[in-house]
């Protein structure tokens, strides 16, 4: 595995220039902290994009390992004493498990079929978090204690930046070299046509279901950070509306896009913030943008902006 492609080196070193820029630039704490939200949002949408966007497969319960990761630092590291950095890898393995148990059967379906599918995994999960109040504090959420790193604690909006800001980096690294790889291309062919990458050896339920574990895995480790940042968690982060949200980022910033799934994150999670100024009329504002959005930028930001761009070059 190569560094970085070359044709990804060049987006790839601006992302780093922005993530170092970016604490230096934001008027205060509050921005940064919603900074670290965007890019934690970012890592999982570029791993859901490599199944979604790569693969050609639908996911609309994503949020449940985000969910798994976020309870799992809660409960081992808060209820039990683990170890910040076990709590995070034992949420990983249990998303890894459970989407590789469910992926294995659900992953046969297509379409709404598999839509709905994910979705019931994802229900399954929230339901769990929300009605064993006994382990997960129900409704009313958990409070996580400070991650610790060589017995120091992680603490300030800062600290947990670039935490954040490094793990986007690994995230992206690895999506980019991934996409050129022997595996990254069965994805294409698998998102073309399954019945055709069958046909020329590809085994197709593997394929799926590495991806279907890699985003898992991806998305749980995004929460648990979030949740050791946050201090306290509540079900909704496993809920059906995150879900949702996580499929918006990668749709508005282009489906098959690492960088597209990192610019939709950054504007579904910001932008919000910025239309507070509109007090009850702030949904209806983000929904018109969204429709514009998908009306004027069909294939997203990132993808559309490089085909105008490729045009006016030549």
């Amino acid at each position: 595995m190569q560094f970085v492609p070359a044709r990804s080196l060049l987006p790839l070193s601006g992302l780093a220039l922005a993530l170092v820029a970016a604490p230096f630039l934001l008027p205060n704490s509050f921005a940064l902290g919603v900074a670290i939200l965007a890019i934690l949002n970012a890592a999982v949408a570029v791993g859901l994009n490599l199944f979604v966007g790569s693969a050609g497969q639908i996911s609309l319960g994503h949020a449940a390992f985000f969910g798994i990761g976020a309870y799992a630092a809660a409960i081992l590291s808060g209820t039990y004493g683990f170890n910040g950095a076990v709590a995070l890898l034992a949420g990983a393995v249990a998303s890894g498990l459970l989407a590789h148990a469910s992926g294995r059967t659900i992953l046969r379906l297509s379409g709404h079929y598999l839509a709905m599918a994910t979705l019931g995994v994802g229900i399954i999960v929230y339901l769990a978090i929300n009605q064993e109040i006994g382990f997960t504090g129900g409704p009313d959420g958990k409070a996580v204690p400070p991650f610790r790193i060589f017995g120091a604690a992680v603490v300030g909006e800062m600290q947990w930046y670039w935490i954040a800001a490094i793990f986007l980096l690994i995230v992206t690294w690895m999506a980019l070299n991934l996409v050129e790889t022997g595996y990254g291309r069965s994805l294409g062919a698998i998102h073309a046509s399954e019945h055709g990458a069958r046909a020329v050896g590809i085994d197709v339920a593997a394929v799926k279901t590495g991806i279907f574990v890699l985003s898992a895995v991806l998305a749980s480790v995004a929460g648990s950070l979030y949740a050791f940042h946050i201090g306290f968690i509540t079900p909704s982060e496993a809920g059906f509306l995150k879900s949702v949200e996580l499929v918006i980022m990668i749709v508005v910033g282009g489906l098959g896009s690492v960088f597209g799934a990192i610019l939709g994150a950054l504007l579904i999670t910001a932008l919000p913030q910025f239309l507070t100024g509109f007090h009850d009329y702030e949904q209806l504002v983000f929904g018109l943008l969204l429709m514009l959005v998908a009306m004027a930028l069909r294939r997203g930001i990132v993808p559309t902006l490089a085909t105008l761009a490729a045009r006016w070059a030549r």
